[in-house]
């Protein structure tokens, strides 16, 4: 494989782009084991733990091959965001399955509401202006994703001595998900208030793509 030279289009047919197929195709495998037994299953949470953590090494993996190749492509930009809210998104609702409680269902719900709206506006938006990842946004993707991959554990299905570190581990997993919901809503905002600051600029170039 050849790097993508300056000024010339890159193929489809990359690295960074087979790692995000890799994210997509692992959602039902990570959702299946997550959710065998009901979810106590202590050896294909383990599993599912194990998928997790593939797919967001290979999240960042992937967009720093991409960008430091110049193998930035349409379907990157398009598939990155959508494998990485496809992966959350499972586990949010895995995990709101398992636990099962009014406040787990009620934090998954937002999130996902918040997380979808904002990557099909960005993506909406695309060729008309690009908004500029927040660094609350990106402390969000670090909370979400230590949060889900603590809680995809089963830190309260093991026995003997790993019981009072697996609840303790808990504990940390829920503050975690605590934080992240707060940032979650928080990027949020500062995400749609750039949008409309720059909604003059949108129009136009939206304008524009339609002559």
């Amino acid at each position: 494989m050849t790097d993508g030279a300056p000024g010339t289009k890159p193929s489809n047919w990359n690295l960074p782009n087979a790692l995000t197929t890799l994210r997509i195709v692992l959602v039902p495998f990570y959702g299946w084991a997550l959710l065998v037994d009901g979810g106590d299953s202590v050896l294909w949470r383990t599993v599912a733990w194990g998928i997790f953590f593939v797919a967001m090494v290979t999240d960042k993996v992937d967009g720093d091959i991409a960008r430091s190749r110049n193998l930035v492509t349409d379907f990157g930009k398009i598939a990155d965001p959508i494998a990485d809210k496809a992966i959350t998104g499972m586990a949010f609702i895995g995990l709101s399955i398992i636990m099962d409680t009014w406040w787990m269902w009620t934090i998954t719900i937002v999130v996902l509401v918040r997380e979808w709206a904002v990557t099909l506006l960005r993506l909406s938006i695309l060729k008309s202006v690009v908004i500029a990842a927040a660094n609350s946004g990106k402390w969000k993707t670090f909370a979400q994703a230590g949060a889900l991959g603590l809680l995809t554990l089963p830190l309260l299905e093991v026995d003997g001595w790993l019981d009072v570190p697996g609840e303790v581990v808990w504990v940390v997993g829920i503050a975690l998900l605590l934080v992240a919901f707060a940032l979650t809503l928080w990027s949020g905002y500062e995400f749609f208030r750039d949008v409309w600051k720059q909604r003059h600029q949108i129009r136009g170039g939206k304008a524009d793509a339609a002559r």
